[in-house]
């Protein structure tokens, strides 16, 4: 499997009772495969998996597998800071259909760069599905070395990609030095696919294609194709939308636009809060300067 292109972290729209709303999901999976993005992945950070109870996890993977229908790969977020955990929920998503996994640091342990070759080696070798690390070091507060990512991939033959979220361009060419394709990078930041691409990133997973897929995904193919004058309109057209996304912290602004878009309730699960009113303001505008409202 060699990642390319847009991979949608799907934002959970839940209803005004706090449920999942599964018409809204249905609809925004839908909307995504109509904009062409190259896949969907359930069950991440932007879909809220810390707070779903272990049968709404199940639920949101079924929902996708059923939408999707084969036409684009379903990748699951494995989140857990317990190595066996990780290991069940990889399992578990590979019993359910998932076509492939992107498996998180573990957070709040802290661990040792060797503990997180022993970690990612031990879920990869739980299952046959193809692995993308998560390096999102905001998050877990460690960041996974260019030489510790290659010590994975080469322990584990489906180990396949990482999505690059520490924000470091230089990231992206270490990892590429030490592991050329097919390795695949990804942006893990929507503001640096542009640049990460440029370096030799295969794509992006991305949080503004919830709400913008034909343009993230025009802008990976217009990289792909050495178009760089397209894919850069592109970029700086998306980007005050993308700055919008990440006033507060993700998924809050994207749901508060997903529900004017009509895509379930605004307020995420604590504790994530609502957006607050001075931001309201700032993204509507930028989403009616972007001609989505």
């Amino acid at each position: 499997m060699k990642f390319t292109g847009c991979y949608t972290a799907l934002a959970t729209p839940f209803d005004h009772a706090g449920h999942i709303d599964e018409n809204a999901f249905r609809r925004l999976i839908r909307a995504q495969i109509k904009g062409g993005v190259s896949g969907l992945v359930a069950c991440g950070s932007t879909g809220e998996a810390a707070t779903l109870t272990h049968e709404e996890y199940r639920r949101v993977i079924t929902i996708c597998l059923e939408e999707s229908r084969g036409d684009v790969p379903v990748i699951v977020g494995v989140g857990t800071n317990a190595t066996w955990k990780a290991v069940e929920t990889a399992r578990e998503a590979e019993s359910l259909g998932a076509d492939a996994l992107l498996v998180l640091a573990p957070y709040y342990n802290k661990p040792t760069q060797d503990g997180l070759v022993r970690h990612f080696v031990t879920v990869a070798r739980s299952t046959r599905l193809p692995i993308m690390v998560y390096n999102i070091p905001g998050r877990t507060a460690v960041n996974i070395l260019p030489a510790t990512l290659a010590k994975m991939a080469r322990a584990c033959d489906n180990i396949l990609a990482v999505k690059e979220a520490s924000g470091s361009l230089d990231a992206v060419s270490e990892i590429l030095n030490l592991l050329p394709a097919p390795f695949c990078v990804l942006s893990g930041d929507d503001s640096l696919t542009l640049g990460m691409m440029a370096a030799g990133a295969t794509g992006v997973v991305s949080v503004v294609s919830n709400i913008a897929p034909r343009q993230t995904q025009a802008l990976c193919q217009a990289m792909m194709a050495g178009d760089l004058a397209k894919a850069r309109k592109l970029h700086l057209k998306l980007f005050p939308l993308i700055k919008s996304l990440f006033v507060e912290t993700n998924p809050i602004p994207v749901k508060q636009a997903l529900s004017w878009m009509g895509y379930g309730y605004a307020t995420p699960r604590l504790p994530l809060t609502a957006l607050s009113a001075h931001a309201k303001v700032a993204l509507r505008r930028e989403l009616k300067s972007f001609g989505l409202l």
